[in-house]
């Protein structure tokens, strides 16, 4: 019997019902219409993170260490004032979020690999700054991450706004073994503070010894996605695992995801790394993917513009290139289906204020997702 049925047959033995699944419908699914990617704009060429303002323009991150502002799918000169930056592998600039009393206090946040801190290298820190002109003021670093490593790997970086706090992630920074079962350090966490870096008094770990204050939940490899549930509430993110273990989790405060000690999937040297899919006090992911579909960005649909799409779930898969479908009920994933095939590296999606769905896709820039009729 196949691991995937073996599992789901010991959930209902068992009465796991929080057992991820990992079977993906790979035609086109019934009552769903077709979709196809409309060019919006080039300009971008490593789209990592997508804001908009409230005169529509829209803010672009490149991972390759620039901000740019988009007006009618145009962009102009990169706008200045940028912390240095150290592009490093998959570290750069970064995700991008507006305050969500941006109009009245004009707050934007950044996320980036930054040089400075302990060690040589680079680690996830966290700015916030104004927008003047095109220019960057009143930067203030609010979060930054220790250690500084030379590794080009999984800095996290995903940022979202929920409650008035702002909830971000760190990767491990492959050092999964060091960092990631340690509350002292950072690096495999989901962190939440309050808008202007200090720590909310009932975060989980803020009493405990030696642990990061702002850390939410731990346990994670490298989260690549983070929305909000727009029927729950609920924070959910996609973490992009080892080959047959990438997941979709809810991260709860104080709560153990297990990594890199409780998994599904082995290295991509073909190595065993997870000892066992489930431990005592570590969570179980809500979906799984085996075989992986090396998952980066995710967006939860709440806009009347896809009635058939509405409070589902959409993610990039960068392996593959394509975007699929979870259907949602409540906080279960029912299935996952794929929405769009070829659609290149998606890096980024967030809906805008228009309704429609953007992407973005590496090496391509900005589309925007709309029924093929």
């Amino acid at each position: 019997m196949k691991r995937s049925n073996w599992l789901g047959a010991m959930a209902l033995s068992l009465g796991v019902s929080a057992l991820a699944m990992t079977f993906t419908d790979h035609s086109q699914a019934q009552g769903l219409p077709e979709f196809t990617l409309q060019d919006v704009s080039s300009d971008v060429q490593m789209p990592w993170g997508m804001a908009w303002l409230p005169d529509g323009d829209m803010l672009v991150t490149d991972r390759n260490g620039e901000l740019y502002r988009l007006s009618d799918g145009q962009a102009g000169s990169p706008i200045a004032g940028l912390p240095e930056i150290h592009v490093n592998g998959q570290g750069g600039l970064l995700d991008i979020v507006l305050h969500p009393e941006y109009e009245t206090n004009g707050w934007l946040y950044i996320s980036y690999s930054d040089p400075e801190g302990d060690g040589e290298g680079s680690n996830t820190s966290i700015m916030r700054a104004k927008l003047d002109g095109n220019r960057l003021s009143n930067q203030e670093v609010i979060y930054r991450a220790e250690i500084n490593s030379t590794r080009g790997q999984h800095y996290g970086g995903r940022m979202i706004f929920n409650d008035g706090y702002l909830f971000f992630t760190i990767g491990d920074r492959g050092d999964h073994f060091t960092n990631v079962q340690d509350l002292s350090r950072d690096g495999g966490k989901t962190y939440r503070i309050n808008d202007d870096g200090s720590i909310p008094q009932d975060n989980p770990f803020i009493n405990v010894p030696n642990a990061k204050p702002a850390i939410w939940s731990y346990g994670h490899r490298n989260q690549q996605g983070i929305a909000i549930n727009p029927l729950t509430g609920q924070i959910w993110t996609s973490e992009h695992g080892p080959r047959g273990g990438d997941e979709i989790n809810i991260p709860e405060a104080g709560k153990n995801y297990g990594w890199p000690y409780v998994g599904y999937g082995i290295n991509y040297n073909g190595e065993v790394l997870a000892e066992a899919t489930h431990g005592a006090g570590m969570e179980q992911p809500i979906w799984y993917w085996d075989p992986s579909i090396a998952t980066a960005g995710i967006e939860f649909v709440s806009s009347d513009r896809y009635p058939e799409l509405k409070n589902h779930l959409l993610v990039g898969g960068l392996r593959g290139s394509k975007l699929e479908l979870l259907e949602i009920s409540d906080d279960r994933v029912i299935r996952s289906t794929d929405l769009i095939t070829d659609s290149g590296r998606i890096r980024a999606i967030r809906q805008g204020p228009d309704g429609y769905i953007y992407l973005g896709i590496e090496g391509e820039g900005i589309k925007r997702l709309i029924p093929a009729n």
